[in-house]
């Protein structure tokens, strides 16, 4: 008897061997504050991978979580109980990474050289210092069309080319889908090689990255690893049914993610048998060696009627709906628009989203199963006549399609980018090259054009009292515009040159969030006191371009859609939570 007990101590005290509280110090012994500390588990789950790398329809797996912390104050982290063994990241700013198993003994950091020191930065610090000679504009267009997928100025940016290796770039990229005006390659190809070539010889001009704060020790980032090192996982949604659902846009899955037992379950889109590969824009990605994007998977919605969810096929003229009960897909074919984009739903559970390429804004009313489109206003007859010469161009083969050179005002992509709709009704779009927000009365159908007063609307969200907020992408601005008194008010960001995708709104708790896909960071601003918190990623190079919250805790949740993913740290997607770090009786952080 006496045995047993002591078998049973030793194996309580081993199963409960994997909590942890860790100090961590710098080498004179003074502890250390807002230390990221990241634990992930020894042992990575067995996946089954089977379908070309991916795992196969309605298969699922278990993904090996990764959960960070911060030190307080006193240089103390806790974390709860797991059974199995685990490993440590410590990272501070300014301090060398340390990897450890032990925590009995103090974790020890110890200073980066100054050449490591400014190799950490992030890359936002370093494109600041990107001056394009001067031209202001110059840069705001460069940004524009070439920092909406991967971050620009990183490591991988940085390094020595060629004039003619930068046009190849700018080839492949306005291929992909950015509009870098055509007369300015050569000077942009040639400031690029000048001016990355003095920041790496004189990485002294580079200034430090804004400091962590003391908010961060009561947070807790969970992270889990979905996808592989050529998928983009890029909208996502958060459902009442507690999972999260994220679109992998070059392979057409469906990821659901419950983030309690951190198992997901993949869906593989359908499309028709006759569909070319890349849908009807062609296959612009030919370049890699394995793609399967015949929809495009990209935003979500769902209908709080009977919870199911709708997706825009970026890559064909249909809307899809997916039932989380039955698992099953249905594809609502349209007549006409190219480019389904973002996507809302309304009270009378109306699917409303954009058109991109098309410049519409289409509605599906569900009760009829009809489509209904509102044409945006051409900003010149030439716009006017690419728009409407659409129809010919994709009947024509993606090979052979003329394409109009790109220009400085983005001639003929207009480009409805953001969607959202406010508590009386009205629906809100932005147009991200045109610079201007379009506002539909689904009663009356008037559609108003309103001017934005900076550069990039991207994409937009209605907070609790119908004021929109709106992401001014290459001016690095959050913008609020009030309707009722048609003002607009600008925030600067808090880190330097950001460019913002997206952004959301906390409407229970007055705040707004916004990605920091430069600066590895997601950024928040509260409304009423218009202070900003800044919230560091587990990862370098983390792109983020959407946000989801929790209405129960105020959770955040996003996406690491770094495009290449290989260029991100680790070389996979991650879905990312942020959350209130609660505290348990005794005193220990929970898991």
């Amino acid at each position: 008897m006496k045995f047993c007990s002591l078998v049973c101590v030793f194996l309580a005290t081993a199963m409960s061997s994997y909590a942890a509280t860790i100090t961590v110090r710098n080498e004179s012994g003074s502890a250390l504050a807002q230390v990221m500390v990241s634990r992930s588990l020894v042992e990575k789950a067995a996946l089954n991978l089977s379908d070309d790398g991916y795992t196969p329809h309605a298969v699922s797996n278990q993904a090996t979580t990764t959960v960070t912390r911060f030190t307080n104050a006193e240089g103390v982290v806790r974390f709860g109980d797991v059974p199995e063994a685990v490993t440590y990241r410590a990272r501070a700013q300014g301090y060398v990474d340390v990897t450890f198993t032990r925590t009995d003994d103090d974790i020890v950091l110890a200073k980066m050289s100054a050449e490591q020191l400014i190799a950490s930065y992030p890359s936002n610090v370093w494109l600041s210092q990107m001056t394009f000679g001067g031209d202001l504009e110059l840069k705001k267009r460069f940004q524009l069309n070439c920092a909406f997928c991967h971050q620009q100025a990183s490591v991988f940016m940085r390094n020595e080319r060629t004039v003619e290796q930068w046009l190849g770039v700018f080839a492949r990229m306005n291929g992909y889908g950015a509009r870098l005006p055509v007369d300015e390659q050569e000077r942009i190809a040639q400031l690029l090689q000048e001016e990355y070539r003095f920041l790496r010889e004189h990485p002294q001009v580079v200034p430090q990255p804004r400091q962590w704060e003391s908010h961060l020790s009561g947070v807790d980032m969970t992270e889990w690893p979905i996808g592989d090192g050529f998928s983009q996982m890029h909208d996502f949604l958060l459902h009442p049914n507690g999972n999260v659902y994220v679109g992998d846009n070059l392979f057409d899955r469906i990821y659901e993610v419950n983030p309690v037992s951190g198992k997901y379950t993949v869906y593989k889109v359908p499309h028709p048998e006759d569909a070319r590969l890349g849908g009807i824009l062609g296959n612009r990605f030919s370049v890699f060696p394995k793609m399967n994007n015949y929809m495009g998977v990209h935003s979500f919605a769902y209908s709080k009627k009977d919870g199911h969810i709708f997706i825009t096929p970026s890559m064909q003229q249909a809307l899809l709906e997916f039932n989380p009960d039955t698992k099953e897909f249905t594809t609502h074919w349209m007549p006409e628009g190219f480019y389904p984009h973002t996507i809302r739903i309304d009270q009378k559970d109306r699917v409303w989203f954009t058109l991109a390429v098309s410049s519409q804004v289409a509605m599906f009313d569900r009760s009829k199963e009809e489509f209904h489109f509102y044409d945006l206003p051409a900003r010149s007859f030439k716009e006017w006549f690419i728009i409407n010469a659409l129809p010919l161009i994709f009947w024509l083969d993606p090979e052979n399609r003329p394409i109009p050179d790109p220009d400085r005002a983005g001639t003929g992509l207009p480009m409805p980018y953001g969607i959202d709709i406010a508590s009386d009704g009205i629906v809100w779009a932005t147009r991200l090259y045109a610079n201007d927000i379009a506002r539909i009365d689904p009663e009356t159908e008037e559609v108003t054009m309103i001017d934005f007063p900076y550069q990039g609307p991207r994409r937009l969200r209605v907070d609790a009292d119908d004021n929109l907020w709106i992401v001014a992408f290459q001016d690095s601005l959050l913008v609020k515009y009030d309707p009722v008194n048609e003002r607009f008010t600008a925030y600067d960001l808090p880190v330097i040159n950001e460019i913002p995708y997206a952004l959301n709104v906390d409407k229970d708790r007055g705040v707004v969030w916004v990605t920091g896909n430069q600066s590895d960071t997601l950024l928040s601003f509260d409304i009423e006191t218009e202070n900003w918190k800044v919230y560091p990623l587990p990862r370098q190079r983390f792109f983020t371009r959407d946000i989801e919250i929790s209405a129960k805790d105020g959770a955040v949740y996003t996406t690491n859609s770094h495009f290449p993913t290989w260029q991100s740290e680790g070389g996979q997607p991650t879905l990312l939570r942020i959350a209130p770090l609660k505290e348990v009786v005794s005193g220990k952080a929970e898991q």
